[in-house]
């Protein structure tokens, strides 16, 4: 197998859990970032779901990120590994899709979308009721928070602008710090 591309836009961006050669900012066309997943294993469980972030199709938007090349004697031990993380129930489908990467490069990057059909998609969700789930859930890797928080303050680092993420964090720091004072 030749060199491998993996796009990042959650918690890859700060725990890609595989080696790699090259890291390289890059834009995904016709995809946005979205906490769209409710998670029943690694930021919530069955019974009080968290959230988790999903690249969901939208023709007219972006995902800003990184991609990561993967040396050919990885890509095998590495996809497993993905294959592993990321379908563990089935509600994210692994698409290979053109990234646009900031040295001009354009590749084909394995990407982890949403499968709108599946049951713990929940697009459309207003973000008062993402913030109020987030600041609450947690799962078998952790609180629901420290997604959000790491992959917010990993796209800041990045020099990567998401409004909407930025407005989360913030959310549900108030959030919790009004459950705290009570």
């Amino acid at each position: 197998m030749n060199s491998l591309w993996v796009f990042g836009y959650g918690s890859l961006l700060w725990e890609p859990g595989f080696a790699y050669q090259e890291r390289v900012k890059a834009r995904l066309w016709g995809w946005h970032r979205s906490f769209c997943m409710r998670s029943i294993h690694h930021r919530g469980t069955v019974d009080h779901p968290g959230l988790v972030l999903a690249l969901d199709k939208a023709d007219e938007s972006h995902c800003d990120g990184v991609a990561f090349s993967v040396a050919p004697a990885d890509c095998e031990p590495t996809l497993a590994y993905l294959r592993e993380r990321e379908l563990i129930s089935s509600a994210y489908l692994e698409m290979t899709l053109p990234v646009a990467l900031a040295d001009g490069r354009t590749v084909d990057a394995v990407s982890y979308v949403i499968d709108p059909d599946h049951v713990q998609y929940c697009g459309g969700l207003d973000l008062g009721e993402q913030a109020s789930i987030i600041a609450h859930a947690v799962g078998g890797r952790g609180p629901n928070t420290e997604y959000l928080w790491n992959t917010a303050a990993h796209l800041a680092e990045l020099g990567i602008a998401d409004p909407d993420l930025d407005w989360l964090a913030a959310r549900v720091r108030a959030v919790i710090s009004a459950t705290r004072g009570q």
